[in-house]
């Protein structure tokens, strides 16, 4: 009898799953406007910590208390120590971002309103992709440039009419404020490419903690302090967000999409700063809100599509 084998019929090809369509908002810049969410409140949280603070008392303590957060995620993680290369940019960080800004602005809030010191934040961008361009030797496109100098100026007149255009003294050091920390963003933002952006700005904190920590010992017993709710809420803002927990977002951003691009995300801040002033602080804004708004959010838009040359 013979028998006959019936072949195996091939297996019938799995069927392809279609892919997963993109994502409409890139992961790097969901945590750059996380990050310029939380440094939008910066102005008015140091308006309230300066309620029962002296301005000395409130660059120290905030820093400290930066610190000794920062300290204790680089223990509980046990963070390597950073690469002897890496030094030099945690310094212009630390320089910038922990103790320049910090100081630099809380003076210039002593006798300037919310509204508008938000300036600073309106240059910063620029400021920011400035040093990337140095720093990096690439050049963003000019479609990128012209969007971004647009919202730049923008930003900046409007701010200006806050004060009738007038540069006064807290100008001068809100301009100071714009050099450093735009350093410090574009150091840290390289170095958060290879490096976790929450341990930048950890270890920028902590190298700057014995500066922070000398001018609180000093400012203490010289400032009167007054722990009222609005002190202690706007101390640990600036503290555990503003100085720490919105740069862990804020560089991470800037690591997975470049430094220029997320700089331009901060063109918003300016109005979201106005924003809180007027729900938190009471200050009153113009009527050019709105249609400074839509010209930034353009711009904004078109720097994130922009591809750099």
């Amino acid at each position: 009898m013979t028998t006959t084998t019936a072949k195996a019929s091939p297996p019938a090809p799995a069927a392809q799953l279609p892919e997963p369509a993109p994502s409409v908002v890139p992961r790097g810049t969901l945590y750059a406007a996380l990050g310029v969410v939380s440094f939008s409140f910066s102005f008015p949280g140091t308006v309230w910590a300066l309620d029962g603070f002296g301005p000395w008392s409130a660059i120290g303590v905030r820093g400290v208390l930066a610190a000794v957060i920062a300290l204790i995620a680089l223990l509980v993680t046990r963070a390597p120590l950073p690469a002897r290369a890496d030094w030099p940019a945690l310094a212009v960080v630390a320089g910038g971002c922990a103790i320049g800004f910090p100081l630099l602005t809380t003076l210039a809030l002593q006798t300037s309103s919310t509204a508008n010191s938000a300036i600073v934040i309106g240059a910063l961008p620029m400021a920011t992709a400035a040093f990337s361009a140095v720093l990096t030797r690439r050049r963003p496109s000019k479609v990128f440039w012209a969007a971004a100098l647009t919202g730049g100026a923008t930003v900046i007149a409007f701010t200006l009419t806050q004060n009738h255009g007038t540069p006064t003294v807290a100008d001068l050091y809100l301009f100071g404020a714009l050099v450093v920390c735009a350093a410090g963003y574009a150091f840290g933002g390289r170095l958060s490419a290879h490096m976790p952006g929450w341990r930048v700005i950890a270890w920028g904190v902590v190298l700057a903690a014995p500066v922070n920590l000398a001018v609180s010992l000093w400012a203490l017993p010289h400032e009167p302090v007054h722990l009222t709710g609005k002190a202690l809420v706007g101390m640990a803002y600036i503290a555990a967000v503003s100085q720490f927990g919105g740069f862990v977002v804020w560089y991470k951003g800037m690591g997975l999409i470049g430094v220029a691009r997320a700089s331009q995300l901060q063109l918003a801040q300016p109005l979201l700063t106005l924003v809180w002033a007027v729900l938190l602080l009471g200050e009153e804004i113009g009527a050019a809100v709105p249609l400074t708004a839509v010209i930034v959010l353009t711009c904004i838009v078109v720097t994130q599509r922009a591809r750099a040359s």
